[in-house]
């Protein structure tokens, strides 16, 4: 927290010219003195004029020993002694605390002695030998003339701050350059009144143009009322409250606080610790700066290093909140002014955050574009995919058709040499002179049985004949189609002295393209066959069985009675164009297995206890089946 302290500027008027050459002839001849501390750490006492709730001499005092901490890293003695004597300015009191604080540094006697402030400088000098003898003393606090006035001894070096009143005003200016009525406020304390004598003859010129009004000697709630009802055109200097003309003693911030609070124009003032209490800026020395320069002397003094007097810069400083609040401009500040309570910006407050979220989000962007157009590559590749899957499985259900061509041909002849067989007796019995019109009923009936299984052999043939385009899926029980399958194989099976046997227990559906799954049963199948040349036709059996797993999975096993399967070919039996036989093509189990792994799928081999072989393949439930 920024706080008040007392300084005053300087006041050339009140010299003779002759006095200001003379006291400037004394400071540029006297020799600097040097010291430097051997066998001990350096002691360093800083005064403090009043007490602690006045912070622009508490934030000058930390500043102060802040610096000298961080520059001896520890190695230093620091004390502070508030003298207040704005509350107690009797002499008695001054010579109290110089025997109290005599007696206190009697044996540990300050190397250098800091003082904050005109009435701290005064004390010390007064006092310096008899509660620091032979220390360096440092001032700060005040302006140089304000040291001249004093007329303090040529050894005493400080840190000098010059508060000229109309630079303040020229800022004030700039931001209200309409405004006609000027009003200057300030305490009754004397500190107060000397302010406002310097602030008359500083601005004497300047307040030419503008209805100026001092405001003085009033009281607190005085004041309020004032400030509530001055014109919108007004530009308000505020100086020092420590009194007001009842006689209660003030922070001046506080007070200045009290009244802008319900002011009616803006208020502008000399000191940083105004701002955040209610005036909109001035030209100002931070008392954080002067703590750490005159730190920086007490540190060339212990160091045994010349040093000499310092004036401390200056800056403009603004309160950008009471911009906002009065509707002022900041381009119409003075360059270089620093705005204290800025609201920074989403950027300023998070730029760092902003550019992480920025860079994930490109990531991402970049991520996800990169998924996008894999998704349509692979998406081009299943479609590509599939569409040579469909083509395999074509290929593969006109050599399955092929191979099953004579058995095809031979249960086809059956029915239609019977259909020929009853169309002949037909006529014979129509010849005649009484037909039998029942018998005849009965050889129609025949016909059309006979037609209806003829057409059914070529519905199948034409099933497996067909080419698609796309994957039909449906959703069916896979024991119907494992019955439509064995109705192909039947004619072939018993060409071949092959007895089928089928075990279903229950309806087990499942969802894929049924055709596909008729072609995987039928690869396995005729390859069961094509193992079984060797055995007897006696031993000849070939067994469909279908079950529902543990795993909610469709489950069919074909087993076989031939030979088996050699044990190291299990493994490389699904590779593309592995065979045993002498006119395979290698093609028919791994279009199988292909067919199985799109629709999630599996399919595996191997060999049966009893002899043989069993291939197995699953599919998932269908959930709603």
């Amino acid at each position: 927290m920024v706080r008040d302290w007392k300084v005053r500027s300087s006041r050339f008027a009140q010299n003779s010219f002759a006095f200001c050459c003379l006291c400037l002839v004394i400071f540029m001849a006297a020799p600097a003195v040097s010291m430097e501390i051997v066998g001990r750490v350096p002691r360093i006492l800083i005064l403090y004029p009043y007490d602690e709730r006045i912070a622009a001499t508490t934030a000058a005092g930390e500043g102060v020993r802040t610096r000298l901490l961080e520059a001896t890293e520890g190695k230093i003695d620091i004390f502070s002694e508030f003298l207040d004597l704005s509350r107690f300015p009797e002499t008695t009191h001054k010579e109290k605390m110089a025997h109290f604080l005599t007696d206190k540094y009697a044996e540990r006697r300050p190397d250098v002695v800091v003082a904050l402030g005109e009435e701290s400088a005064s004390f010390i000098v007064t006092n310096r030998n008899s509660i620091a003898p032979g220390a360096r003393i440092l001032v700060t606090g005040f302006s140089s003339g304000t040291a001249r006035d004093m007329r303090l001894p040529s050894d005493v070096v400080g840190v000098f701050n010059e508060y000229d009143i109309t630079k303040t005003f020229e800022l004030a200016r700039g931001l209200q350059p309409q405004a006609r009525h000027l009003f200057i406020i300030g305490g009754s304390a004397d500190f107060d009144r000397s302010w406002l004598a310097t602030a008359r003859a500083e601005l004497a010129d300047l307040a030419k143009n503008y209805e100026t009004t001092y405001l003085e000697d009033l009281t607190i709630d005085e004041f309020v009322e004032r400030a509530a009802h001055f014109p919108p055109d007004s530009i308000v200097l505020v100086l020092t409250i420590f009194k007001d003309h009842a006689g209660r003693n003030f922070i001046p911030r506080e007070a200045i606080k009290q009244i802008s609070a319900t002011a009616s124009a803006p208020f502008y003032g000399p000191y940083p610790t105004y701002i955040d209490y209610g005036i909109v800026g001035g030209n100002m020395v931070t008392f954080e700066a002067l703590g750490i320069a005159v730190a920086n002397l007490a540190l060339d003094a212990v160091a045994g290093r010349p040093i000499a007097n310092v004036d401390a810069p200056q800056t403009y400083i603004a309160d950008a909140r009471q911009l906002k609040r009065w509707g002022l401009s900041e381009s119409d500040l003075p360059p270089g002014t620093v705005q204290w309570f800025m609201q920074r910006t989403l950027w300023e407050q998070h730029w760092l955050a902003i550019l992480a979220t920025l860079a994930v989000i490109v990531a991402q962007g970049a991520v996800i574009a990169g998924l996008l157009v894999e998704r349509r590559r692979r998406r081009a590749a299943e479609l590509e995919s599939r569409g040579r899957l469909l083509e395999l499985v074509h290929l593969n259900q006109s050599a399955t058709a092929g191979a099953l061509t004579a058995s095809i041909a031979h249960e086809l002849y059956q029915p239609l040499g019977a259909i020929r067989s009853n169309a002949e007796a037909a006529e014979l019995l129509l010849q005649g002179d009484a037909p039998d019109l029942k018998l005849i009923k009965q050889i129609l009936v025949d016909i059309k049985d006979d037609d209806q299984r003829a057409g059914d052999i070529i519905a199948r043939l034409r099933g497996l004949l067909k080419k698609r385009k796309e994957i039909d899926w449906k959703e069916f029980d896979l024991n119907e189609v494992i019955s439509s399958a064995i109705q192909i194989l039947g004619p072939e099976a018993k060409r071949r002295n092959i007895v089928i046997s089928s075990r279903a227990t229950e309806e087990l559906r499942v969802r894929a393209d049924r055709v596909h799954i008729q072609q995987v049963i039928l690869n396995l199948a005729t390859n069961a066959m094509d193992a079984m040349l060797d055995v007897a036709p006696t031993d000849r059996r070939l067994v469909f069985q279908s079950r529902l797993t543990k795993e909610s999975k469709v489950e069919l096993s074909i087993t076989d009675t031939g030979c088996g399967i050699p044990g190291e070919k299990l493994v490389g039996i699904f590779d593309a164009f592995y065979t045993t036989k002498p006119s395979g093509t290698g093609l028919g189990l791994p279009i199988a297995q292909m067919i199985v792994e799109t629709y999630a799928g599996k399919i595996w081999a191997d060999n049966s206890p009893d002899g043989g072989a069993v291939f197995r393949f699953d599919l998932p439930l269908a959930r709603n089946g």
